[in-house]
């Protein structure tokens, strides 16, 4: 297996982790915020909507892209678990019985509840994601044989989230595709028997990028499917709220990183120019002076998103307003005009 390197000291990469880390948090701390306002079902129902979107939309080419395609179903389903979570940095293990039968674990700590989030994250939400997600992959590879047995989930207070893709002699019902067996134990981890990526096809460069992507990808899903949940006015609220909380309590520790520290609202405006070019964004300063506009040519992250709705870009207004004031005090920042997927976004701050 190739070894991401954690410590990268080359300025790019620092830049992309920092961007990884932001909306990581962001998409964990969405989650929190569904449970904390809108309760626990509208949770358990939105990570559903964003788990199996994410599959139907990455699970087949992302088998090609590994070069999983032409293993036998269950085999085929943990690998990609394992391979994929493991470039976007997620404790990860793989544990092959046989043909039929291979397990996966994620050990603590969880990387999706991280730190003292998983004490807000009730049972039902960590299940419905299981249902959008691992459930779902033998009817997406046409094998309705294919189901997922849970034998333990981390905010259950069990030790780690794990269990099996079993592929069994009959298919199954809709509420045969995701089980529960407490009972049982996953084998232990043997990192020399786990898949490992080819290293020609994985330099580092190219993981770096990916570990970014695998984070801001939820974001990608995110955004649209609270719009389509929660409708435009609902998800507003709950996409700025969180952006902003979110940006309040990481600027310290993604700033420097990107160059920046605290400061007034020039200091800012440099430390957004750098967090948008991490995440593949163009940007220039339009004008100075009283205050500063900058204007972001692209938004890379929703680029080509059919159900796009204005509404998905509070999440960057919340994120920009929190970063603001971990900068310093009294540095407004406000979107001028719509906020259009592929038009340029005017950022004015100060």
């Amino acid at each position: 297996m190739v070894e991401v390197q954690h410590d990268s000291k080359e300025p790019r990469w620092l830049a992309w982790r920092a961007v990884a880390d932001l909306y990581h948090a962001y998409f964990t701390g969405l989650i929190l915020t569904i449970v904390t306002r809108r309760g626990t079902a509208d949770a358990a129902e939105f990570v559903f909507r964003v788990f199996r979107r994410q599959q139907q939309e990455r699970f087949l080419p992302g088998l090609k892209k590994l070069g999983l395609d032409g293993l036998p179903p269950a085999v085929a389903a943990a690998q990609y678990h394992y391979l994929s979570n493991w470039i976007g940095g997620v404790s990860v293990e793989y544990m092959y019985e046989n043909d039929r039968k291979v397990w996966v674990r994620y050990p603590p700590p969880r990387w999706i509840w991280r730190g003292t989030a998983i004490c807000g994250v009730p049972g039902e939400v960590s299940r419905a994601m299981l249902r959008g997600w691992h459930a779902n992959n033998g009817v997406t590879l046409g094998n309705p044989n294919v189901g997922f047995v849970c034998t333990k989930q981390s905010v259950d207070g069990q030790d780690g989230l794990e269990g099996y893709y079993c592929e069994y002699d009959h298919p199954l019902e809709l509420d045969q595709r995701l089980v529960f067996a407490r009972h049982l134990e996953a084998p232990l981890f043997d990192a020399a028997k786990a898949p490992a990526l080819p290293v020609a096809s994985w330099p580092q460069a190219r993981l770096e990028k990916a570990y970014r992507n695998y984070a801001m990808e939820y974001v990608r899903t995110a955004a649209p499917v609270a719009v389509q949940v929660f409708g435009p006015v609902d998800a507003a609220y709950l996409l700025h709220l969180t952006g902003k909380l979110i940006g309040m309590q990481h600027y310290d520790e993604i700033a420097p990183r990107l160059g920046a520290s605290r400061g007034t609202a020039h200091d800012f405006s440099k430390f957004l120019c750098a967090l948008l070019a991490a995440q593949d964004d163009g940007v220039e300063i339009v004008s100075s002076g009283h205050a500063l506009q900058l204007r972001q040519q692209s938004w890379t992250l929703m680029d080509g998103l059919a159900d796009y709705h204005p509404a998905c870009a509070r999440v960057l207004e919340g994120l920009f307003e929190g970063l603001a004031a971990g900068c310093g005090r009294h540095i407004p920042v406000r979107l001028a005009g719509a906020a259009a997927a592929h038009a340029p976004l005017d950022w004015m701050i100060g």
